[in-house]
């Protein structure tokens, strides 16, 4: 029996390892899987592979060969119980011989659920709901509010001077925020499934709009580009080239970006002000990431555009749920309060 310290930990890791899946398994979940031993050693970790590929307790199952027999899985989405283009996680489970598995969140979907009821139907000691909020709140966040809400859950990214100016008046911006709040958001871009900007920022900046490392390298995950507007991008866009596909949504409408990204989990718009402030008045703003450099011009663009605001009553609401230094900038994290 594995004491209940070693299956916690054993979830944590698991939540960890599902980071690396997101963006690359959607519109799959990104899940965590570890296998113990019998004597409560990790034997095996996995996570879920790109559409197509196999799922994260068959990796995991993979790497603990025999070790898997009559020792435990922990995984972050309870088991899958359907056949479709990989088999029933369930049936890899019963099949490796494992004696326990603790699941963190039952699957909503249901011609997936059911796989706890099949593993205890065949002898296995299930466990569910272990540290279930920070799995809910890990990277399996926006599957979920995809399964539930019916649409992608959508971040916008500011990056601001103290006085909330994204622009000096004479429309300098390069750079506002710090080499650290740059890599750190490049990161997140590694993470989502789509970014999205309006025709004015490309005109203006000329954005490759790539997730990409400190050395200019690219990331292995590449998130769809989605240029929002009635204006037509250049031909000699950097968007219309690269490792991503474009999507022109000819509109000033964001719920026209959502509708035409019916498979992604996670979109991020960045902006400009305009596009921000489209996305608010349209009630399709979940979190904000503010990165705020210790700076104040006093004057110059301001990060929003939103002319449904007309007093303090109409103001949009968040909550703060973290903040962390990055190099001189500070990033704020905040959630949409319902």
């Amino acid at each position: 029996m594995v004491d209940a310290a070693t299956v916690a930990a054993a979830m944590r890791r698991a939540i960890a390892e599902s980071a690396d899946s997101q963006g690359l398994s959607s519109p799959n979940p990104p899940v965590g899987a570890v296998i113990l031993d019998e004597l409560g050693e990790v034997a095996g970790v996995g996570r879920t592979q790109p559409p197509g590929g196999p799922h994260a307790e068959v990796m995991a199952l993979r790497e603990a060969g025999d070790r898997a027999r009559g020792g435990t899985a922990v995984v972050t989405l309870e088991p899958c119980d359907h056949t479709g283009r990989t088999g029933p996680c369930s049936q890899a489970l019963l099949a490796a011989g494992v004696s326990a598995v603790h699941f963190a969140v039952g699957d909503p979907n249901p011609a997936a659920a059911g796989g706890a009821a099949t593993l205890r139907a065949a002898g296995v000691d299930v466990h569910e709901s272990v540290l279930e909020h920070e799995a809910r709140r890990g990277p399996l966040r926006q599957w979920l509010f995809q399964r539930e809400r019916g649409r992608p859950f959508v971040t916008a990214k500011i990056a601001a001077t103290l006085d909330g100016r994204v622009a000096a008046p004479d429309g300098t911006s390069q750079w506002i925020t710090g080499a650290a709040a740059r890599e750190h958001a490049h990161a997140q871009r590694a993470r989502i499934d789509a970014i999205v900007v309006g025709t004015g920022t490309v005109i203006a900046d000329d954005p490759a709009l790539t997730a990409r490392r400190p050395d200019g390298t690219l990331y292995s995950h590449q998130p769809t580009r989605v240029v929002l507007g009635l204006r037509d991008v250049p031909p000699t866009a950097r968007v219309r080239s690269g490792p991503s596909p474009l999507l022109h949504v000819a509109s000033r409408d964001p719920r026209e970006v959502v509708a035409a990204l019916p498979d992604a989990l996670h979109v991020l718009v960045e902006g400009g002000p305009a596009i921000i402030g489209a996305f608010l008045a349209a009630g399709l703003v979940d979190e904000l990431h503010c990165y705020l450099a210790p700076t104040v011009l006093g004057a110059g663009r301001a990060a929003v555009d939103d002319g449904t605001v007309g007093t303090l009553a109409d103001a949009h609401r968040f909550i703060r749920t973290g903040t962390r230094g990055l190099g001189d900038d500070l990033l704020v994290t905040l959630e949409r309060r319902d």
